[in-house]
């Protein structure tokens, strides 16, 4: 009964720590792999214009709801002037005033984008658009809308193909009267094109809109928007290429505005223009995850140490992995029978080997325990009392650490000068162990017991200096809950020990 209680504890805390970890990946984006980058975008709009010394008032459309994507960051750049962002029909307008300004004045709005992961295309269920009224069309333009209207409803199955015939007639049947009458005017791709398919489909009232947006390409530079059609079925809103009629959106498109309004309106100023220019830069994964995760306002943001300080963060770069020098103990003294002086000995340990490097923190460890234990050996002709001579002890390494830095800084050695970091009461209770291991069972058994804890804190060091394992824990301290669970498992194993198969392999036999 109670190995059954162990595994459901030890199988319940594996899943909840996994799928922590499965929601953090999904929804933020956090990385599996260490130093992943991503791209993010920038995307700048700049406005010119000559001011003619009145009060000057800029209002510019900037979006709103951006689908596939998440807003990291914006900035606007105005000297001297006031700003105020405004949601009017449903999007954003900033508003730039002053109360004077005279000469080629420049405002600039920055927009900071990242793929959104959890976007999945149109939104449904979204309150449809009331149906728009038929207009008033003067003649002979009503007989030619009628006649492409029914023309291409007899070759169309449903709202979406209507819509897409019908502008694919108007676009590409200039040879017909009726379409060329309704395109006399206005070039096919501009706003007014546009809104001269929208007009025209207010006749079979349809919801229609223009949508101006621009395409994230590789080529940094001066990019215009994209006047785009969308087209409403009772359901959805469905983007329709207002030159070909195929349904969609181009790839990559970062939708900036919704409606007829204009994009930009200045009172006090005339020579108006409008750049916008977009640039991609690659950028580490977790920060990106980061300022997603901080623009989505996600409850997962507060389960990762990305908030703390960078030094609070480097601290628990190191404590995270010692679990897994715990892990690592365990399998080498529970499954493989590896004797050691302690627990935590040979993770200590393998923490300064972080500091030393390996070689030289084996050959400065082995220096000083030889060391301490010839002076525990002459301590012990002493007769002194236990905590006394650990006390003893203690002093005598420290000197002889302290002797050692010493030593490495006359000869400029760096790595002996490392040599404070190793754990001095854990070295000073591995030489009091192993001297009366020493006396007990003998020095053959104490070198063994003692290279047993070396080669596990050589293991150790291997297995903690991993970057994998170090970026996982630190993205996801939950797997510390699958760790606790490997613990439990290992807690009650009660099978023979590698070291003891190899022992009694006569008895096997």
């Amino acid at each position: 009964m109670r190995n059954i209680h162990v595994h459901v504890l030890a199988v319940g805390l594996s899943v909840f720590s996994l799928a922590i970890m499965w929601t953090k990946v999904s929804t933020l984006g956090l990385p599996i792999m260490p130093d992943e980058q991503t791209s993010t975008w920038i995307i700048e709009a700049q406005i010119e214009f000559e001011a003619v010394g009145k009060p000057v008032i800029v209002n510019l459309d900037i979006p709103n709801s951006i689908p596939g994507y998440t807003r990291l960051d914006e900035s606007f750049v105005s000297r001297n002037y006031g700003l105020s962002i405004d949601i009017v029909n449903k999007d954003r307008r900033a508003e730039w005033s002053v109360r004077r300004a005279k000469g080629l004045q420049r405002l600039y709005y920055r927009l900071d984008l990242a793929a959104d992961l959890t976007e999945s295309g149109s939104k449904k269920n979204v309150r449809a658009p009331a149906p728009p009224p038929i207009p008033d069309y003067p003649e002979p333009f009503a007989s030619a809308v009628q006649d492409l209207l029914q023309s291409s409803r007899d070759q169309s199955a449903d709202v979406f193909t209507f819509v897409s015939q019908l502008v694919s007639n108007m676009n590409n049947d200039l040879t017909d009267s009726s379409a060329a009458l309704i395109h006399k005017g206005v070039q096919a791709g501009t706003e007014k094109w546009v809104q001269r398919i929208t007009y025209v489909l207010a006749g079979a009232r349809i919801p229609a809109r223009l949508v101006r947006g621009i395409v994230l390409t590789k080529s940094n530079g001066r990019t215009p928007l994209l006047n785009w059609l969308e087209v409403h079925n009772g359901e959805q809103w469905q983007g329709i290429d207002p030159l070909s009629g195929s349904k969609g959106y181009p790839d990559n498109f970062v939708r900036w505005s919704v409606g007829d309004d204009p994009l930009l309106t200045i009172k006090g100023g005339h020579n108006v223009q409008l750049h916008h220019s977009i640039s991609q830069q690659p950028q580490s994964l977790v920060n990106v995850a980061h300022e997603r995760a901080e623009a989505m306002e996600s409850t997962m943001l507060g389960l990762t140490l990305l908030k703390l300080p960078l030094a609070t963060q480097n601290i628990y770069r190191i404590l995270l992995m010692i679990p897994i020098g715990a892990l690592i103990v365990v399998i080498m003294r529970v499954l493989i029978g590896i004797p050691t002086f302690g627990t935590f000995m040979p993770i200590l340990i393998a923490l300064a080997f972080r500091e030393t490097s390996l070689l030289w923190g084996i050959g400065l460890f082995c220096l000083i325990v030889g060391s301490g234990l010839a002076l525990r050996f002459y301590l012990e002709k002493l007769q002194l009392l236990l905590v006394p001579r650990l006390s003893a002890v203690l002093a005598l390494v420290i000197l002889l650490m302290l002797l050692l830095s010493l030593l490495s800084h006359e000869l400029d050695f760096e790595y002996g000068i490392y040599i404070g970091l190793f754990p001095i009461v854990i070295i000073t209770m591995v030489i009091e162990r192993m001297s009366i291991l020493w006396s007990e069972s003998g020095a053959l058994e104490a070198y063994k017991t003692g290279f047993g804890s070396l080669l596990v804190a050589t293991i150790t060091y291997f297995v903690m200096n991993n970057n994998y394992l170090e970026h996982w824990f630190f993205m996801f301290p939950e797997l510390l809950l699958l760790m606790l669970a490997l613990f439990l498992w290992a807690g009650r194993y009660t099978g023979y020990r590698l070291n003891e198969l190899i022992r009694f392999r006569e008895l096997a036999k």
